[in-house]
Parts: C-alpha cells; sequence; structure tokens
C-alpha cells in the first residue's frame, strides 16, 4: 500500500473512532474529504485471478460421490456482447446513480459508516457499483471499517482514472452470480444455455437480482425468491425509465419457469432455467446439501476453486435403504392438479437421519427426483422468512442473523408447517417449569380461547371432533389431544416455547406476540420447519439433553492438505436436563406403542410424534431411538395442498404414509445395530425442587453428573486418501417405528389428527 494512502488509513481510523460519539455531519466531511483529495496516480496491484482446483467429495468410508468445480468462469465476453438492457437491469438494481457519483455514493457510504461504527462492525452495505469491484479486484472482502474505508477511497481513484463504461464491463465480466458462474457471459450459459447477446430483459433481471446473495437467490435453490427479486428489478428499471409501461408488463409475464434435464421449454410466456450442468452423482440431494453447507463457510469461490478435499458423513448404507424407502413410498401416487394453473404436480416426500451424540448427517432426502422440474428445491433445507414488519418480535429466528450473514443453509422454499410433531417442544418447557406428566386437563372436543379478539386461532378443536372428557399430559401427547395443548401453551408461555423449539435446534423458531397469538394455535405447528431442524431437534432428546448441530461434515482440507474443520470429536452443548429429556423419551414411546404413531412401531425402544397441518396439506412423522433421529415431511412442493385418497389414507395424516415409510426406512437401515435401551425416567419433581430451592436461595444447583450409557458414536478416523478407503465414520445408528396421526395449525378453527 503507498505510504500517503496509509496514512490517510490511519488518520481515517483515529476519525472513526473518535466520530461515535460526533454528530453524523463530522463523519460525512471526514469521508468526503479523503474522497475528493488529490490522491497518487497508481492505483493498488489488483489481485490475481486464481487458478481453479476441483474440490472432491468422499463419503463416510472415503469413497468419491462428488465434485465441485467451476465450469464456466472462462468464458470471454467483449464490451459489445452485453447487451444494453443487461446494463440497465444492473445499474437499476444495484446502484441507480452510477453515471452520476464518482465512485462513491456519500449518503450511501456515509449511512452505512455510521450504521457500522455505531453497531462496532459492518452492519450495512451502501457499496456503489465502482466500490463492490474495487472490493472483488483490489482491497477483499474482509468485514472491517477500515477496509470499508479503503474500498471508498481506492473506488474514488478508479473512477477518477477509469471511465464508466470500462468500469462497468469489467465489474459484469468477474461478479459472482451463483452456481460457480463468475460474470453475466458464464451465468447466462450456466442458467439459460444461451450466450449473453441472447438474454431477454426478463432473464437480464433474474441475474441482477442474485448479485446480493447469490447463495439466497439463485434460481434453481431458491425460485420464489429468486422470482420476487426478478420483479423488483424489472419494477426499478421502470421506474428509471429503461422500460416502457408495455415491455415492463410483458417481462413482468414471464415468470421463472425451471426445467428438467431434457424438457422442452413451454408454449406459455416464461423465463426457463436449466438445470446445473455438473458431473452426475449418485446422491444429488445430499450434495447440494454439503454444498451450501460449505459455501456459507468458506465462500462459493473456495468451494468451487480451492481444491477441497471434503469428507461427508453420508452412509451410503443408510442413504440407499433411505431412497429405496421413499421411492417405493410416492410410487404409484399419481399428480394432482393446481387449483390456480391447472397443471399436474407431483406429491413430494423428504427424508433426513441424524446420529444424535455427533450430530452428523447420515442421509437426506430433499425431494422426489433432482432431475425433475424444480426438483433441485432441496425440501429437506427449509427457508427462512420473517414476520410481516413492525411487529413486535419477543423471540428472533436463528436464522435471521445467519441469513444477514450469509451463513444460513437454505434450499426448501419457505419450510412447512410441522402441526402436532411441534408439541414435544410444548410438553418440553412445561417439564422445565416442573410441569408434572400426571397433570390433568380438560380435554373437551373444543376450546374457545378466553378474551380473543383475533379472526384466527380462536376455537381449537381435536381432530375429527374427538371428545376426552379430561387427560394427563402423558395421555393428550400419546392421542394428540388439540385442546388440551391449547390450555397448557397459555399457562406456560408462546415465548418461552418458543425459546425452547429454538434452544433445540429449530432455527426458524420465533415469537411475534401480534402475528402469532398466543391463543393456543402457537402449540399446533404454525411456524414453518424443515426436515433437517426436526429430525435434529429430536436428536437432542435422544441424547438426553445433549445438543449437537447437525452437519454432513466430518472432515475438510485445503489443497495443501492444511485441516478446516474437523467435526469428529465436537463438544456438545447441554440444552436439556437429563431428568426432562428422560422423561420425553418415556411420554413420546407412548405415541409409537399405543397412540397416533403405532403404523412406526418396529418392535425396539423407538419414541416419536405425528404431526399434520391443517386440512392434511402438510404431514409428518418425526421418530427416533437412542441412535438416530429422522423426519419425514410429506406434501407438495409449491404451496400446501390438501392430501386426501392417497395409498389408503383417507386424510394424509402424520400416521399414515409417513410413519409407514419410517417405519420402513428404520426397520432395515437399523437391523444390524445392537438395540439400545432409553433411560428409565427419574420423577420430574426432581426439576420442580430444584426450581424451588433456586427461587429460595438464588442458587442453581446446576446439572446432575452422571455418565452417558449411549455410545458417543464413531470412531471417525481419516484415513489416507482415494483409492484406498477411509475408516468408516462408525457411530451406530439409529431405529425405527411405524406411522400414526399428528395434527394441524392455526386457521379459524384448528383441529389436529389422532
Amino acid at each position: 500500500m503507498p505510504g500517503f494512502l496509509r496514512t490517510m488509513l490511519r488518520a481515517v481510523a483515529v476519525a472513526v473512532v473518535s466520530s461515535v460519539a460526533v454528530p453524523v455531519t463530522v463523519v460525512v466531511v471526514i469521508l468526503a474529504s479523503f474522497i475528493f483529495l488529490p490522491l497518487p496516480a497508481n492505483l493498488p496491484e489488483a489481485r490475481p485471478i486464481e487458478a481453479g482446483q476441483v474440490s472432491r467429495v468422499y463419503d463416510q468410508n472415503g469413497q468419491e460421490i462428488g465434485q465441485f468445480r467451476e465450469f464456466e468462469q472462462s468464458i470471454p465476453v467483449r464490451p459489445t456482447d452485453i447487451p444494453a438492457h443487461v446494463k440497465q437491469a444492473v445499474i437499476s438494481a444495484e446502484d441507480r446513480n452510477f453515471y452520476r457519483h464518482g465512485g462513491v455514493d456519500i449518503r450511501g457510504s456515509t449511512r452505512a459508516l455510521v450504521a457500522d461504527i455505531r453497531g462496532q462492525g459492518i452492519t450495512q452495505g451502501g457499496s456503489t457499483i465502482t466500490q463492490q469491484y474495487v472490493k472483488n479486484t483490489y482491497v477483499g472482502k474482509e468485514r472491517t471499517i477500515a477496509r470499508k474505508v479503503r474500498e471508498a477511497v481506492v473506488a474514488s481513484q478508479l473512477d477518477r482514472q477509469v471511465d464508466k463504461d470500462t468500469i462497468l464491463f469489467q465489474y459484469l465480466s468477474t461478479l459472482y452470480l451463483g452456481e460457480g458462474a463468475y460474470g453475466v457471459g458464464a451465468a447466462s450459459e450456466t442458467y439459460f444455455r444461451k450466450p449473453v447477446t441472447d438474454l431477454s430483459v426478463s432473464e437480464a433481471a433474474l441475474l441482477a437480482g442474485v448479485i446480493p446473495a447469490p447463495s439466497r437467490y439463485e434460481p434453481r435453490g431458491n425460485p420464489e425468491l429468486a422470482e420476487m427479486k426478478r420483479k423488483l428489478v424489472l419494477d426499478k428499471m421502470l421506474q428509471e425509465g429503461y422500460l416502457k409501461a408495455d415491455q415492463h408488463a410483458d417481462a413482468v409475464a414471464q415468470p421463472i419457469r425451471l426445467l428438467a434435464a431434457g424438457e422442452d421449454p413451454p408454449a406459455e410466456p416464461h423465463t426457463a432455467v436449466y438445470p446445473a450442468r455438473s458431473p452426475p452423482t449418485k446422491y444429488p440431494y445430499f450434495l447440494d446439501y454439503v454444498r451450501k453447507y460449505l459455501n456459507a463457510r468458506y465462500g462459493a469461490k473456495r468451494v468451487d476453486t480451492g481444491g477441497l478435499r471434503i469428507q461427508t458423513s453420508l452412509d451410503p448404507k443408510i442413504q440407499d435403504e433411505a431412497e429405496r424407502s421413499v421411492a417405493e413410498a410416492l410410487k404409484g401416487v399419481p399428480p394432482t392438479k393446481d387449483p390456480d394453473t391447472g397443471r399436474p404436480v407431483p406429491l413430494e416426500m423428504s427424508l433426513v437421519s441424524v446420529e444424535p451424540q455427533t450430530g452428523l448427517v447420515k442421509a437426506l432426502i430433499g425431494g422426489r427426483d433432482f432431475a425433475a422440474p424444480g426438483g433441485q428445491v432441496n425440501l429437506a433445507l427449509g427457508g427462512c422468512l420473517r414476520p410481516p414488519p413492525k411487529n413486535k418480535i419477543e423471540v428472533e429466528a436463528t436464522c435471521w442473523s445467519l441469513a444477514d450473514e450469509g451463513k444460513y443453509v437454505m434450499g426448501g422454499g419457505t419450510g412447512r408447517q410441522p402441526g402436532s410433531s411441534f408439541k414435544p417442544f410444548v410438553l418440553a418447557t412445561a417439564l422445565e417449569k416442573g410441569v408434572s406428566p400426571a397433570k390433568v386437563y380438560p380435554a373437551p372436543n373444543q376450546f374457545r380461547v378466553p378474551d380473543c379478539k383475533h379472526a384466527k386461532g380462536c376455537v381449537i378443536e381435536n381432530y375429527e371432533g374427538a371428545s376426552y372428557g379430561s387427560a394427563d399430559l402423558k395421555t393428550a401427547t400419546r392421542k394428540s389431544i388439540n385442546t388440551v395443548y391449547a390450555q397448557l401453551i397459555r399457562d406456560i408461555g408462546c415465548k418461552e416455547t418458543a425459546d425452547m423449539a429454538k434452544r433445540l435446534g429449530i432455527k426458524t423458531a420465533y415469537y411475534s406476540p401480534s402475528f402469532n397469538t398466543c391463543s393456543g394455535n402457537y402449540a399446533l405447528g404454525v411456524i414453518e420447519v424443515s426436515p433437517l431442524d426436526m429430525a435434529s431437534a429430536y436428536s437432542t432428546f435422544a441424547a438426553r439433553g445433549l445438543r449437537q448441530d447437525p452437519t454432513p461434515v466430518i472432515r475438510v482440507e485445503d489443497a495443501r492438505g492444511e485441516v478446516l474443520e474437523d467435526n469428529r470429536r465436537r463438544e456438545p452443548e447441554r440444552v436439556l436436563d437429563e431428568v426432562i429429556a428422560d422423561n420425553m423419551n418415556d411420554i413420546m414411546k407412548g405415541v409409537i406403542e399405543a397412540g397416533t404413531g403405532t403404523r412406526a412401531n418396529i418392535n425396539r425402544p423407538t419414541a416419536g410424534k405425528t404431526g399434520t397441518a391443517q386440512n392434511s396439506q402438510d404431514s409428518w412423522f418425526v421418530g427416533y431411538t437412542p441412535t438416530m433421529s429422522t423426519a419425514i415431511w410429506v406434501g407438495y412442493r409449491d404451496r400446501p395442498l390438501p392430501m386426501h385418497g392417497i395409498k389408503g389414507c383417507r386424510a394424509m395424516t402424520g400416521g399414515c404414509l409417513p410413519a409407514t415409510t419410517w417405519k420402513n426406512f428404520m426397520s432395515t437401515a437399523l437391523k444390524d445395530v445392537p438395540v439400545t435401551q432409553f433411560n428409565e425416567p427419574a420423577p420430574i419433581n426432581i426439576i420442580a425442587d430444584r426450581l424451588n430451592r433456586a427461587a429460595r436461595t438464588g442458587l442453581d444447583p446446576g446439572d446432575p453428573q452422571r455418565p452417558a450409557e449411549t455410545d458417543a458414536g464413531g470412531p471417525y478416523e481419516v484415513g489416507p486418501p482415494p483409492p484406498r478407503a477411509e475408516v468408516p465414520a462408525g457411530g451406530a445408528t439409529g431405529e425405527g417405528t411405524r406411522p400414526g396421526d399428528g395434527s394441524r395449525p392455526p386457521p379459524t378453527t384448528t383441529t389436529a389428527p389422532p
């Protein structure tokens, strides 16, 4: 770095620190003075483009199962190749004043800088196209205020020495647009199978919408978000005068259409997105999960070009059994018609299995067919939606901050409502508060929520109007009695329940009293969740309250053999007392032994819960043994639709196809795994006594310390590179059960299957 520039940055750093307590105008003067000062003639040295190396992916035994690489990076384009409407779409979306400022938008940069200072870190954007190009080419992406200031200074310097059109061309030729594509030429080929010269206005808007967060807005993995951004960019192009009203209307009427391999584009107006060209793999959904997981940690460029060696947790025997079970469950099920479009839509199923003691994901299926139209939406991973703005939020979802940082693994639209499979989080909250499983509640067929002033959720009903007189919590869980749980959650609190679900690993769990009014239906699964999170959360019960975040990766090495990540001996976190976990296991054993989940019985110790959303639009069975936790979801991909008359299920409850598939899968996956018993539960009054003592003395006696009786999994030893196989990632895997019935979410009258 030139000495002059270094001196400037030191001065700015001092000014930044002092400006925390200084009016914003002072910050503006400081920033503007350095941007407009006479600067040295020479720009910093551009960072060299790294030569890409293939990253190789292995299963737990060391057998290669896939590769990550850049296919399109080297596609060259000339300035005359890029259509005007592509440039206009990017300018409208990213920097509408591009041709009017001097490389830096003073207002935007000042606003971002002030927010960053007050937040003690980088919290806002505000970068112009020139600044983005400088970040990618000259100064790097380190998240510090000093880097942000240097970026602004160099951008101003670049703008004085290079004409705007050249800066824009260089930016469009190098920016990352997801799926391993750098530059609009590469993105045009990878998404649309055409040269950049032939891009339509709608396609240009789609690409421009991807720029802020490629992993979030790329169309194959998140078509709904990509479609939203495409329309937003078109609206901005209209506002900026780049499109006339009729051109705007024509482009808006060309929605994204994901094509399958070999599928011809439809006749109606559309924006066709073709499947990715990548090396074939036997496990596309699992590889998609691994890619998204690694991208969130190391960035797509390093994953695609860094020559990484990635040993995953995939157990090929368990994954093959999962594939077989799902295919058998969906075999012969005809598609239903979308009521709005009339198009046939196939029934989908997702399955995720997690090893409780390690958090290693042993098998994952995100849908019926990865190569089918829209199949690259990985339904096992869910999404991360926020409630409407201005709502009071008492519990924030974990995924919100992770998504803001680009570290949340998404891939399945919005996630789906879990129905009664959410009830265990309510029950765990109650037990933690010292409520006995023997506590009795009235169990009428209908519960009218006192003082309810909202249109939805004021009347809670049991599945098919069943009345039970009265029932204790063990019976209410076993029979999935909605009216009992509607009363229970009002006693223990929705905020506390959201905290519990979040603590157990439901990253989308939040509570807003103005949006999710705690009228009883919150207990019945109104928060969208993913199969991955559900399998992981239930695994915490299996591990007696010890939590491991789910991961598809055992070990990652870079091209030089340096270890970037090693998950073989992670330390678990205790998030639930052993006494509570043991009682949860004991209660949920009853669901399979004599409750709504009897079809999931595999004649070994198992526990679980059924779940069915309103009108059978989403159905679940989540169950576990001491050694494996598996979640199964059944529904339709693009939006919830009723499921009736399928595979002998009059209404698709969690106790029907999800539970029978769970049994089919788990009984085979665990046939060679020794039977492990759950611990006998201690009385829940131990918890109540501890709470009372803490209230009296202000002292918490802490968790009891005793050795765990369940094998901790492993050993996970990484052997020599292929062709020699690695030592298997051993840990015992779980067990299984048969289907039962769950409950339903949040409409005006809420019911749930038994």
